[in-house]
């Protein structure tokens, strides 16, 4: 099934493979020529023209964290660390979502905006709205570049190309369908993707644990593989995955540092997930979109964490790569395999040609739908948010719908230059969860301060939102020159936790020395100024039936990730 060229991994692809990969870059084409007939405006482009039906909304707001990242990142976690993962679903996702559908929502989408950062201006005022805006687009090249660099490493596989023509070619697929069709094209094609990972994943995990011999013959391997078996095979206290090793201490880094300021930073705050929620038809329909989001999003890390461990027990090279690590922390690599490789390999063992190539499209659809979503939130921040504001004001709408499209292109370009970075890291989540560290930690210590404080001034958002990203560099910077000692993604947990304690602190300070806004100007902003009729909106026709209504069902995934996380307890 496969051969080692120099140190590149290869897939045995064959004809039917091929056809079908071309077949589904028939259909994402095809998706982008159709979409873009219904753009007429920045409106249509940008935001779909707030018309989505909350189950595609819901689908597409998954779908785009489902990207590469999230799959070989996670995998790679799986293959490292373990039943540990599952925290970032379970403890890091799901509560913060739940948080987002009944409580932000009603502000973000009530107050009519067209972005987070417009949030962040109309509360705050410019300052604090145009370093958002800045930390946010820096970002979202930034993590384009990780989604365009891993699926670079598929296309190498497959065709052998260097990674450096790999990118390119990877980066023009994406540019094409959503410089044609906008957010709309990226949504429906985000719906279309998501369930062609799952028939990726959901094959790949039923094949490898029927060769294990079953859950109770993969814990057995990996139980027998080393002394640290348990550690690999219970979610707590996760020593392993924050590189704490007090076990106090790590419970403490995963719920606080992961289960709230990065989980509360990523899902509450980041554009890249809330535009598919304000794209929505309707107030209720923007509500159940992460509530919708959140039922597969707790389910799927089954079929992502699994793979992973299997990868680490039916691989040798990955099993040597283990030990090593095992043995010393900073081993990311051996051989030319990495934990990036987790997933490739297993695909490359298990499967046959023909379920090779839906394989293939899957990661393909990961890809895709990751930097899409990154491009698609980066075109519209800087094109409202930035252009439009400080740079060409009261033009009119036919200009900013142009200058969408050329930032898109240039989003791609840069993006292109980024995807360089994320290949130094022999563990892509590592870097990712320090960029959420930087940009969505001090952003969720600002926002939640500002809504729920309604002294919390203008001065001290922007400064808060500074100073709160120095400190969560500060502490990556500590622990790369070995100030401080911390393995894993501890360290990315502790810069979350000094950011926002950081920028909380420092903007109630500021605050108390600086004069806040008047009430007037704050209501629809900060939750004791807006009528609880807003804050608790549904509208009775879009809510028909007890099982669709909000409460129902944020309790119901709250339920079901308790069970789930007391099962792998």
């Amino acid at each position: 099934m496969y051969a080692l060229a120099d140190t590149n991994l290869r897939l045995n692809a064959q004809p039917i493979d091929y056809v079908l990969i071309a077949v589904y870059f028939t259909f994402v084409l095809g998706i982008g020529f159709l979409a873009r007939r219904k753009v007429a405006s920045s409106m249509d482009f940008f935001l779909s023209g707030r018309s989505m039906p909350a189950w595609v909304t819901g689908l597409a707001f998954i779908s785009a964290n489902l990207a590469a990242v999230e799959i070989l990142g996670m995998t790679a976690d799986g293959a490292q660390y373990g039943v540990p993962e599952v925290h970032y679903y379970w403890i890091g996702a799901i509560p913060a979502m739940v948080f987002l559908g009944l409580v932000m929502m009603p502000f973000y989408y009530g107050s009519k905006v067209r972005s987070v950062p417009e949030f962040l201006l109309r509360r705050f005022g410019r300052f604090a709205h145009l370093v958002n805006s800045i930390s946010f687009g820096l970002a979202q090249v930034l993590i384009a570049g990780v989604n365009l660099y891993a699926l670079s490493t598929v296309v190498n596989l497959l065709l052998g190309w260097p990674t450096w023509v790999s990118i390119l070619a990877a980066g023009a697929i994406v540019l094409v369908y959503t410089l044609l069709g906008g957010l709309s094209a990226a949504i429906y094609n985000e719906v279309m993707q998501f369930f062609v990972v799952l028939a990726l994943l959901i094959p790949l995990t039923l094949v490898g644990l029927h060769k294990v011999g079953g859950w109770s013959g993969l814990v057995a391997k990996i139980n027998h593989a080393g002394a640290h078996g348990a550690l690999q095979t219970h979610s707590w206290p996760g020593t392993n995955l924050t590189g704490i090793g007090n076990s106090t201490l790590s419970v403490l880094g995963i719920v606080f540092g992961l289960g709230f300021v990065l989980s509360f930073g990523y899902w509450t705050t980041n554009f890249t997930e809330v535009q598919r929620a304000l794209s929505a038809k309707s107030m209720s329909a923007a509500r159940r979109t992460p509530l919708i989001g959140a039922y597969p999003k707790t389910l799927v890390i089954l079929v992502i964490m699994i793979p992973g461990m299997l990868a680490a027990v039916l691989s040798p090279q990955l099993a040597e790569l283990k030990a090593a690590n095992a043995a010393n922390p900073g081993v990311q690599s051996l051989g030319g395999v990495s934990f990036n490789n987790s997933l490739e390999l297993l695909m490359r063992d298990l499967l046959p040609n023909g379920m090779l190539g839906i394989a293939i499209a899957g990661l393909l659809a990961a890809f895709m739908a990751g930097m899409a979503a990154n491009v698609s939130s980066f075109n519209t921040v800087v094109t409202y948010d930035i252009w439009q504001t400080y740079v060409k004001k009261g033009k009119p709408d036919g200009y900013y719908l142009r200058a969408g499209r050329i930032l898109t292109v240039i989003g791609c370009l840069v993006a292109i230059g980024t995807a360089f970075i994320a290949g130094n890291f022999g563990n892509i989540m590592d870097y990712l969860q320090t960029l959420f560290g930087f940009f969505n930690a001090p952003l969720f210590a600002t926002f939640i301060l500002g809504m729920f404080w309604k002294r919390m001034t203008p001065a001290a958002g922007g400064i808060g939102l500074i100073a709160g990203t120095i400190a969560a560099v500060s502490v990556d910077m500590l622990n790369r020159t070995g100030v401080l000692h911390v393995s894993g993604q501890g360290a990315s947990f502790l810069g979350a936790i000094a950011a926002f304690v950081v920028d909380v602190l420092l903007s109630i300070a500021v605050s108390l020395l600086t004069k806040p806004k008047p009430d007037a100007e704050l209501t629809g902003l900060v939750w004791s100024l807006t009528p609880r009729s807003q804050r608790t909106h549904t509208a009775t026709g879009d809510d028909a039936g007890w099982y669709r209504k909000p409460a129902v069902l944020g309790a119901g995934v709250l339920l079901l990730a308790t069970a789930l996380n007391i099962a792998f307890w």
